[in-house]
């Protein structure tokens, strides 16, 4: 598991001559997602992302990506808090962990991230051990079209879930004390009463995009325990499309660049539009 360490702040001394900065510095980290989200191609590493405008109650982000037929590709999760996460991942509408269809609830399987760690996902988990690798094809050749499932097709989603407060130890020792042994069982009924979070540490249909269900390729996980919170804490959307669509929708620029070898202009002001003659160039 690759971690990122935070990075030493500043002495003291630079601290009090720029306290503004400082400022400004807290004021950007507030504003940060709790987790970046990029797509690696196997064939182009890290996919340029298309940002559109954020919308939606909870903090939303959505961005464009371009697929190419038949290239294999991760998810690659990086948490940029100080707290672990779960992530409810799915692609074309499927849970990414048992392949069912997915309403991105904290009540689905997810992946556990620890602070600051990143992990990149690149299958369908079929087992503890392995995965089914990720690549983009056609809706009748994807793993939701084989299920008849194109209600989401051609979208990764995420939704990411903090951890529940536990309080340490002697905390909760110290209140069970005062508030006597019957409260103790009455707690332990409440939870036995309640299922636990599942947790995992692990247009015209055909010009759509979709991902299909790849070859087996090791990857290790184990089961942790975990408790979401219930309200989502932010969640990601990527529409991947292929560039021809890019261009139509004019997300991508697909303009011919000028020629810097072949200028087709004489330098002269052009007559305009309704105006023409022949020109006296002396």
């Amino acid at each position: 598991m690759e971690r990122k360490r935070l990075a030493r702040r500043g002495s003291g001394l630079m601290l009090l001559l720029v306290p503004l900065a400082a400022i400004a510095v807290f004021a950007s980290a507030a504003a940060a997602a709790i987790v970046d989200v990029d797509v690696v191609a196997d064939g182009r590493g890290q996919v340029p992302m298309y940002s559109i405008v954020p919308r939606g109650h909870y903090a939303t982000y959505r961005a464009y990506i371009e697929a190419v037929k038949g290239e294999r590709y991760g998810i690659r999760v990086t948490n940029n808090s100080s707290r672990r996460i779960g992530v409810v991942i799915a692609v074309d509408g499927r849970n990414i962990i048992d392949g069912k269809k997915s309403d991105l609830r904290n009540t689905e399987r997810m992946y556990i991230i620890d602070p600051y760690a990143s992990n990149t996902y690149e299958g369908w988990r079929t087992g503890r051990d392995k995965v089914n690798r990720f690549y983009f094809t056609d809706p009748g050749d994807s793993y939701s079209g084989a299920f008849g499932d194109y209600s989401a097709m051609g979208v990764i989603a995420m939704a990411v879930y903090r951890e529940q407060y536990i309080p340490p130890p002697r905390m909760i020792e110290e209140r069970e004390r005062r508030m006597g042994p019957e409260s103790k069982e009455a707690g332990a009924g409440s939870s036995r009463g309640k299922a636990a979070a599942p947790g995992l540490a692990p247009q015209a249909r055909e010009e759509r995009a979709g991902t299909g269900f790849g070859e087996q390729t090791y990857s290790p996980s184990v089961q942790v325990e975990f408790k979401p919170e219930i309200r989502v804490a932010e969640r990601h959307f990527l529409k991947y499309e292929w560039k021809e669509t890019l261009c139509r929708k004019g997300i991508v620029d697909c303009r011919w660049p000028k020629n810097r070898f072949w200028d087709d202009d004489d330098g002269f002001a052009p007559y305009p539009p309704d105006r023409r003659g022949d020109r006296d160039d002396g």
